[in-house]
Order: structure tokens, then C-alpha cells, then sequence
């Protein structure tokens, strides 16, 4: 079978690697990178052996599909000029700005049947996808994602750059729909959002306390879960996941009477490559993306009414 042609458009901190990636795949071949830096998309044309270019358009009827990496202002212009030439689109987060936007994207997407893969790459986490094989009713949850300040993505708040990787893997792994969202946040550095607190309660009873900053002294990506026969702890960065249970025999391993540890570590994975195979994969068969664009939709509705409520509360940290 032929390979599946892609273009990576945009190809700056994050958009390099997608470039690196579909380079080396069998089953890809990629035919350009695109940047209005016409010295940045050169360079990386050059070092992989590909074209360059400096507008998305020239990639129409070259490509089947691309990677959308340009600031999250431009997703939807650029991710509806491909669907509507027929082009299946990888958008990183979030999918949109706006729902209204998200709405449109679907839209053509489903009249034209074409995919939309939106870029949560902790979904590909192998921690992550360790946690959805032990997880059955989580009831309370803890996510905190901490990272030193860096100025790129500040374009968006914290709530839509950060936050939006939990919103995402609690929505999947809890399966109902908020009822309550209680929030607050404040600028520190940027002229949006640098920190932000939520609280998310769930149909089901389910609980999440959810905290984003992006201006701390160390870098922090983890997420407890509290069912009823287990505390699970995954560190996304160090790629390990921590299973509590009760236990009939003595564990000299686990600080808590009653209790058996386990844990579980992840070496050498590479998430993005992953994520990019399995859109590669959902290309080529024409199947569902493992992240879809109505995910991706479901989680820019609760990060922007997690916005709404920073807002309501005039920039005031929870107390």
C-alpha cells in the first residue's frame, strides 16, 4: 500500500519534532513543512529532506493529511482550509478557541468524512494508557500541572495550554458529565491566565481538583485517583504509575497497614511518535483517532467554562 502523504504545518518548538517523527516513518512520507518563516521551514526541510514552503495552500493536493502546529489563534482558519480540500487534519490542542469554531470544524469534517485527531498527548502517555486498564470508578481526583515559565504559548491561558491535557484524560476516564465548575485564576507574568485552580463535579458523583501554573520553580505533571479499592498515582513526566490496594499479606513495601504497592515504570517510550503513528494508522483505515475532534471539543467546553469562572470571580485564587 502506498505510504500516507503528510505535511506538517508550522514548525516551531513542537512542530519540528512532528516533522522529525513522520520522517522516519515506513508508512509516511513526508512531502513539506510549512512556516511563515520561510529560514525556520528551510532549515528544517534540509535537515529532513523535504520541502519547504511558505503557505499552507501550496500543500493542497500534495498532502492526505496533515499536522496543524501554528498558534491555537489560527487553528481553525488553517484546519478548515485543509478539511475543505479534503485533507485529514492532526490538531494539536486545543482544537479551537471557541466552540463555535470547534462546531464548524466537525461539521465539515463529518459532510466530508474526514478525521480529526486533536493533539492530547498525554493520551498517549504509557502511564496513561497503563492507569485506563486498572481505573473502574474513580471518585475523587487530583491533577496538578506545574511548569517553569516559559514564554511561548502564553498566545492562550494557562487554563487552555495546561489545564485543558487534564480536563482531557479526566473527561475520558471518568465517562459522565459535569454538573458544577467552580474556578479562579490570576495573571502573574503573562497578559492572561498563569495559574488557575478548578473544581469539577460529575454526574456520577466523581470529583476533581484540578491546578495549572505555568510561572512555578519546578516542573510538576501528575494525577491521583481514589475508587473504591484503590489510590492510583501517575507522574507523567517520569512515566510510572502507583497502584494502593488492600492486601491480605504484609507489605514492607507500602507505608499503609492493610495495603499492597505496586508500581509500574515506562523507559524509552515516545509518546508523540505514538500519537503520530496511531494518526497515521486512523488515516490509512479510514477508523476512528484514538483522540477525536468531538474529545477535543468536550474538553475546550470545560476549559472555557473553567475561563468563565476565573472571570465571574474577577481574577480571585480559590481559597
Amino acid at each position: 500500500m502506498d505510504k500516507i502523504r503528510v505535511g506538517v504545518i508550522g514548525v516551531g518548538y513542537l512542530g519540528r519534532f512532528h516533522a522529525e517523527k513522520y520522517a522516519g516513518m515506513p508508512d509516511a512520507e513526508l512531502v513539506g513543512v510549512v512556516d511563515v518563516d520561510a529560514e525556520a521551514a528551510d532549515r528544517i526541510a534540509d535537515q529532513l529532506g523535504t520541502a519547504a514552503y511558505s503557505d499552507h495552500r501550496q500543500l493542497f493536493g500534495l498532502v492526505d493529511a496533515v499536522s496543524i502546529v501554528v498558534p491555537t489563534p489560527l487553528h481553525f482558519a488553517v484546519s478548515r482550509d485543509f478539511l475543505e480540500h479534503d485533507v485529514d487534519v492532526l490538531i494539536e490542542k486545543p482544537i479551537t478557541t471557541t466552540l463555535a469554531e470547534a462546531d464548524a470544524l466537525l461539521r465539515i469534517a463529518e459532510n466530508r468524512g474526514l478525521l480529526i485527531q486533536v493533539g492530547h498527548l498525554e493520551r498517549f502517555n504509557p502511564a496513561v494508557v497503563a492507569l485506563r486498564r486498572v481505573i473502574s470508578d474513580p471518585r475523587l481526583i487530583e491533577a496538578n500541572r506545574l511548569s517553569i515559565y516559559k514564554e511561548r504559548c502564553t498566545d492562550v491561558s494557562v487554563v487552555l495550554d495546561l489545564m485543558i491535557h487534564d480536563i482531557d484524560i479526566i473527561l475520558n476516564l471518568v465517562q459522565s458529565e459535569p454538573i458544577e465548575i467552580r474556578a479562579a485564576g490570576i495573571p502573574v507574568i503573562s497578559g492572561n491566565v498563569d495559574v488557575a485552580s478548578a473544581r469539577l463535579a460529575f454526574a456520577s458523583g466523581a470529583v476533581a481538583n484540578v491546578t495549572a501554573s505555568r510561572v512555578s520553580l519546578k516542573n510538576e505533571r501528575t494525577i491521583r485517583l481514589f475508587q473504591h479499592d484503590a489510590c492510583l498515582a501517575v507522574d507523567f513526566a517520569g512515566r510510572t504509575i502507583t497502584i494502593i490496594r488492600p492486601g491480605d499479606e504484609p507489605d514492607n513495601a507500602c507505608p499503609i497497614p492493610g495495603m499492597t504497592l505496586e508500581q509500574e515504570s515506562f523507559e524509552g517510550s515516545d509518546a508523540l511518535n505514538d500519537e503520530l503513528r496511531s494518526f497515521v494508522a486512523a488515516v490509512r483505515w479510514r477508523r476512528e483517532p484514538e483522540v477525536t475532534g468531538k474529545m477535543g471539543r468536550d474538553a475546550l467546553k470545560i476549559a472555557l467554562s473553567v475561563m468563565e469562572q476565573i472571570e465571574a470571580n474577577g481574577g480571585r485564587l480559590l481559597r
